[in-house]
């Protein structure tokens, strides 16, 4: 499976699409201020943002709505795009994807659970109650995954993946249909959305940080594991423990984005090829590229949702999803990506 392999990128290439990518996400980040059902001239948007104690509403609905919504969305964008190659690398699984893999699901259906039965509240404690859904979920595809009669590792993972996905995310909208206020609570969240989250930045931002930050430096780690078990160990890896370091670090960049907003899928599958097609398989690069990517994915869809919803707003999980679905079926067409 040569995409998955582990060449290594020259700096001076890694720097340049770095910077490239950089330069796209600062587009999209001032484009994902300015727009939407009001539109904002980017003259007015640098006033607002020199005068942030400015009383004009322009100014207002940029620092209570635009701006933590934007940097929701990059916070979000970096952590499912750099979730999702952590998964691909992993398991060697070109079509792995948090959203994919059920791991999202399983963390909403974690934290569903925890608003219904014990009337949890706040997104730190959605956190806690994402992450131990994300990494139970996790587990339990994994284990179904290696063990179906598919003869591929990989379709293996995914078949596991849609069909605990499936049951998680019917239980989930059973928990929420039947509980009113459930219901009026998490209808919105529990499909994946940046609309009235932009309250949710503060409390968001440590976990996120935390994760992006431990994930920055497993590209050389994940490099190594991409050489097959016995190389990595002749290279004194523990393998074992490296996986396991690794699994945990893409659980809690799952958990982080799904606590923030709901389960938002393809994000993810999507920023990871990318960042693989501009950079290559080097892990230390396409790593963080993949973080932007991931950014820049997620504003743009958040950006086309509230511009294509006419007077009201189409979700950001269902514009990653118009974009993700016919990108996973030219993947799995793919033979040679395919291929264990």
């Amino acid at each position: 499976m040569t995409e998955l392999s582990s060449p290594h990128t020259r700096p001076v290439r890694g720097v340049a699409v770095t910077l490239s990518g950089s330069m796209a996400l600062a587009i999209v980040i001032v484009a994902g201020v300015g727009l939407g059902a009001r539109d904002i001239s980017p003259l007015d948007v640098v006033r607002a943002l020199a005068h942030a104690g400015g009383a004009d509403y322009d100014a207002q609905v940029l620092w209570t709505e635009r701006i933590p919504r934007t940097l929701l969305a990059v916070l979000v964008g970096a952590s499912l795009g750099s979730s999702g190659l952590i998964m691909q690398a992993l398991t060697l699984n070109p079509l792995a994807d948090p959203g994919i893999l059920g791991v999202e699901q399983g963390a909403a259906l974690f934290v569903v659970s925890g608003v219904v039965m014990f009337h949890v509240t706040g997104v730190r404690a959605y956190f806690w109650l994402a992450l131990a859904g994300a990494a139970v979920t996790a587990a339990l595809v994994y284990g179904i995954g290696v063990r179906t009669q598919t003869g591929s590792t990989t379709i293996g993972l995914v078949l596991a993946g849609v069909a605990v996905a499936a049951i998680c995310a019917s239980a989930t909208t059973l928990l929420v249909a039947r509980d009113d206020a459930a219901n009026a609570h998490l209808r919105f969240w529990s499909v994946g959305q940046l609309t009235g989250r932009a309250g949710v930045l503060d409390e968001i931002v440590p976990f996120a940080a935390a994760g992006l930050l431990l994930a920055l430096p497993l590209g050389r780690t994940l490099n190594m594991l991409n050489l097959g078990e016995d190389a990595a160990a002749a290279l004194g890896v523990r393998v074992g423990r490296a996986r396991l370091m690794c699994a945990a670090v893409g659980v809690l960049l799952c958990a982080s984005a799904t606590a923030a907003v709901g389960p938002v899928a393809f994000v993810g599958l999507v920023a990871a090829h990318c960042a693989r097609l501009m950079i290559g398989a080097d892990h230390r690069w396409a790593l963080p590229l993949s973080m932007t990517c991931g950014a820049v994915l997620l504003c743009l869809a958040d950006i086309v949702g509230r511009l294509a919803g006419g007077q009201g707003e189409v979700q950001v999980a269902v514009m990653t999803a118009l974009l993700g679905t016919p990108f996973f079926v030219w993947l799995a067409r793919r033979g040679d990506l395919v291929r264990v």
